[in-house]
């Protein structure tokens, strides 16, 4: 197809979220839409409110100048009659304000989001599900729903992004969309922050109490079953059996705490397990870890791990999701098995006893990570776009 006319008109852009939760969805989502090249795309944020206790980013998400649009009734939980008024606020904004490219975010706020769009006539319907929910962990019957959901709601998007080349295998295996209609852009990773905290190491340890030499397992996520982070703790215990200066450290909030807690004074571990809470310095914590673990049962690609390995920290994961794109057992982490703490702890332990291969995994953890960067997701999106404008036949601002 020829290169359609250009337009002194911006193209206008809708994104639609359920939530601002603390996470790497939400994250990646308000990256994408403050980032942007604001001379050609016009972009505006919908999204519902953030549960409280949730770790929300909303207040520094409205400080950085993208528009926001508030809608009352669009939430994560399956509520029929708000999702049916969700649905509602969205088609009158989209009539509204004639947005030509709709990108949703999540399963939830793609779903919702897709069918406003839909009925709403919006050309160009994007989807970013960061992740899916086809795993099984929320029972047989959901997950044949969810996959019909995800299928039949692919049949008026334009394009599904993939955060990994295995999500669009799957998608592909699952029969939710073809490989024609994904694309993979992996996350951006805003690294700017890491160069301002070199030498962090024995200040931040010196603020969680924690001796200079101390081996430091870390995590970073919110506090919640699906993140793994009781067999984390289950492991560590098998660990400080035989690491006399282990310490894990839990970066997060969320409905778990308590029992993570609680779990970790059953195992005799509680002196030794810190739970620091939701920090606007993560970038300045990571500096005071030595291996950094992920236990997730689902992940889309793992942001945390991939700033936790820009951090030079060696990496411990389960093999869900996009991870095994990130980590390579044997040169930048280990690969174990999800929701077995026996094989999480072997591996901890093996970076644990072995001060050389943590150094030399951790140098190779940072140079993959390097190329998870901001601009570059920024870049493919932009691309995209420019692509499905192009088969629309819209015009493209003159800038492009």
């Amino acid at each position: 197809m020829g290169r359609v006319p250009m337009s002194r008109e911006k193209i206008r852009v809708l994104h639609v979220i359920t939530r601002l939760d603390r996470g790497g969805s939400a994250e990646n989502t308000l990256l994408t839409v403050a980032r942007m090249d604001a001379e050609r795309f016009a972009s505006s944020l919908a999204v519902g409110p953030t549960l409280e206790g949730s770790g929300s980013t909303e207040e520094q998400a409205r400080a950085t100048g993208v528009e926001f649009i508030d809608l009352a009734h669009l939430v994560r939980a399956i509520r029929p009659l708000d999702d049916l008024r969700a649905i509602g606020e969205l088609w009158r904004l989209m009539r509204r304000e004639k947005f030509q490219i709709v990108h949703t975010h999540t399963s939830k706020g793609g779903l919702l989001g897709r069918i406003a769009a839909r009925l709403a006539g919006v050309p160009i319907v994007v989807h970013t599900p960061h992740g899916h929910v086809f795993y099984g962990y929320y029972g047989r019957a959901l997950t044949r729903l969810f996959i019909w959901l995800e299928r039949w709601a692919a049949g008026f998007t334009d394009r599904i992004v993939a955060l990994t080349r295995r999500e669009v295998e799957e998608y592909k295996t699952l029969g939710v969309a073809p490989r024609e209609k994904c694309a993979v852009i992996h996350s951006g990773i805003d690294f700017a922050p890491f160069a301002r905290t070199e030498g962090a190491r024995e200040e931040i340890r010196a603020e969680l109490g924690i001796p200079p030499n101390g081996l430091v397992i870390g995590t970073v996520g919110r506090l919640t079953a699906i993140k793994g982070q009781a067999d984390l703790v289950t492991a560590f215990a098998q660990v400080r059996e035989r690491v006399e200066g282990a310490y894990l450290l839990l970066i997060g909030e969320g409905e778990e705490h308590a029992a993570l807690q609680g779990l970790a004074r059953e195992l005799g571990v509680d002196d030794r397990v810190l739970f620091a809470g939701w920090r606007e310095d993560v970038h300045r914590v990571l500096r005071g870890m030595d291996i950094f673990a992920l236990p997730s049962y689902n992940e889309g690609m793992g942001k945390a791990l991939v700033e936790g390995m820009h951090a030079r920290l060696p990496a411990v994961a389960t093999s869900v999701g996009g991870v095994p794109e990130l980590v390579e057992s044997g040169r930048n982490g280990l690969l174990v098995e999800p929701g077995r703490p026996d094989r999480l702890a072997d591996a901890l332990l093996e970076l644990a006893e072995d001060e050389e291969k943590r150094k030399t995994w951790g140098a190779a953890a940072g140079d993959r990570a390097a190329t998870f960067s901001v601009e570059s997701m920024i870049e493919k999106i932009e691309e995209l776009y420019e692509e499905l404008l192009e088969e629309k036949g819209i015009a493209l601002p003159e800038s492009a």
